[in-house]
């Protein structure tokens, strides 16, 4: 993991020198994604859809540009998102009767419409999701990533029947996101926003934060009990069995590509990014190391190790370029492949194949036993996950009082809004919220010394 002090310059360089993303586009905050980056990003939606379809959530794609009366209608949204909108006001030299917005989230692009869709107790649940680019001007220093105007967004939104039914929904949501950043090596908290902090019209929110080696928290998903905030506004209603119209319950589940900028920050190293194998373009490279009058003889044992390997379902590449191994290999683990396998004159006499995890494992594995690359894969996962895990566990500090220490702090808090305030003020930290699930705690608030009703999760973020 990279030092805290340095972290913030390596990222920066880090996901260009990867060819993840070239940030010379004119407009600032909206970087171009290259080849290698949205594979990546696309390996990672993979994994989302696939937790969507088992939990039967069904795809939609909605349009991009919002009416500006469709988006006024939920006051404390608008004034949430106000500041942040980009709206269009003239199609070619033509001045249009109503502005619209590029979506900056699309609860008011899709609620007019579930209110045609859902009529009847029968149409409940409605669970649909999408993966959409939005837009929001962001005002704070732009990072690949974790901070830019044009979001890779995947979000799913569900209609109930009533509170509680939204509420094993939350909890659904909770299990997908446990299982979803598992796959990518991420361990990370579950904090019940504040009120000061909640999404714009939310009943209450949900984040899910990690700790990135800056030692600043940064949020990578968040999820969202909306009760009738929207359903009333927007009229979705359903009639029940008893022949009576209700209003809807609603709940939505939100992520984008930050989750990318979490793996590159939290698994990376002086060396460059190390990929979990879940998501890598490529899982398995193959150097062929080449001695005068063996050429041949190892480029035909490179491509016969290749085809078994893709026969196991791995993806994996021949480097067979005019570089030194040297070269291949410092370009290899720039970009993160989780394994590396060498074949040379030794390993042919020897019938083995030498192999090197992305993370710094070497061993030789026998010629007939390439099965166990698979088991390699799955070891150098866990260590990630673990090494992830025991950074984040090493920098959550729970104290009585307050005090200022670097990463993630838990401090008893009466509740009230201005003590929490207050804290945020005086260790110059954001509220993360209060830990899910909750901790009794039985000290006392450090501002006003009242007794503690919980724990207050606080962090630098980005």
């Amino acid at each position: 993991m990279i030092d805290k002090d340095k972290f913030d310059e390596w990222y920066n360089e880090i996901v260009e020198l990867a060819d993840l993303c070239d940030k010379r586009y004119p407009i600032k905050g909206m970087n171009i994604w290259k080849p290698y980056g949205w594979k990546i990003m696309q390996n990672i939606d993979a994994i989302i859809r696939q937790e969507m379809e088992k939990t039967g959530h069904k795809e939609v794609y909605f349009p991009l540009l919002i009416p500006e009366g469709f988006f006024k209608k939920e006051e404390e949204h608008i004034r949430g998102f106000s500041s942040e909108v980009y709206w269009v006001t003239h199609a070619g030299k033509n001045e249009l009767e109503e502005k619209l917005l590029l979506r900056p989230t699309s609860e008011t692009a899709m609620y007019p419409i579930f209110s045609l869709w859902i009529r009847s107790h029968a149409d409940l649940p409605l669970k649909i999701f999408q993966i959409v680019n939005t837009f929001r001007y962001e005002t704070k220093m732009t990072k690949a990533f974790i901070r830019v105007r044009e979001i890779h967004f995947f979000e799913a939104h569900t209609c109930h029947t009533d509170f509680e039914d939204a509420e094993k929904q939350i909890k659904e949501d909770l299990e997908i996101a446990k299982r979803f950043f598992r796959k990518l090596c991420l361990p990370f908290i579950i904090s019940k926003r504040p009120e000061w902090d909640k999404f714009a019209g939310a009943f209450y929110s949900i984040g899910l934060d990690v700790l990135m080696p800056s030692l600043k928290a940064l949020q990578v998903g968040s999820i969202h009990q909306y009760k009738q905030n929207f359903s009333k506004p927007f009229e979705i209603k359903y009639e029940g069995i008893d022949g009576k119209h209700y209003y809807c319950h609603q709940t939505t589940y939100g992520m984008s590509e930050r989750v990318l900028g979490a793996i590159v920050g939290i698994h990376g190293d002086e060396k460059g990014i190390k990929l979990p194998s879940s998501i890598a373009p490529i899982k398995v490279v193959i150097i062929p190391i080449l001695f005068k009058g063996w050429e041949e003889k190892i480029m035909d044992e490179c491509k016969k190790v290749k085809e078994e390997i893709e026969k196991m379902g791995l993806s994996c590449h021949i480097d067979d370029r005019d570089k030194t191994p040297g070269s291949k290999f410092y370009d290899w683990e720039l970009k993160g492949v989780p394994l590396r396998i060498e074949i040379g004159p030794k390993d042919i006499e020897n019938n083995v194949v030498s192999i090197a995890t992305r993370d710094g494992i070497k061993k030789r594995i026998a010629r007939n036993e390439l099965e166990k690359i698979k088991d390699e894969l799955a070891e150098y996962d866990e260590r990630l996950y673990r090494k992830a895990e025991e950074f984040l566990r090493q920098h959550i500090y729970i104290m009585e009082k307050l005090e200022k220490k670097e990463g993630i702090i838990e401090v008893p808090w009466c509740g009230k809004e201005e003590c929490g305030l207050k804290m945020e003020e005086e260790l110059d930290m954001k509220s993360l919220g209060t830990p899910l699930p909750g901790k009794e705690c039985d000290k006392n608030c450090p501002i006003c010394g009242g007794k503690a009703t919980t724990w207050l999760r606080l962090a630098k973020i980005y």
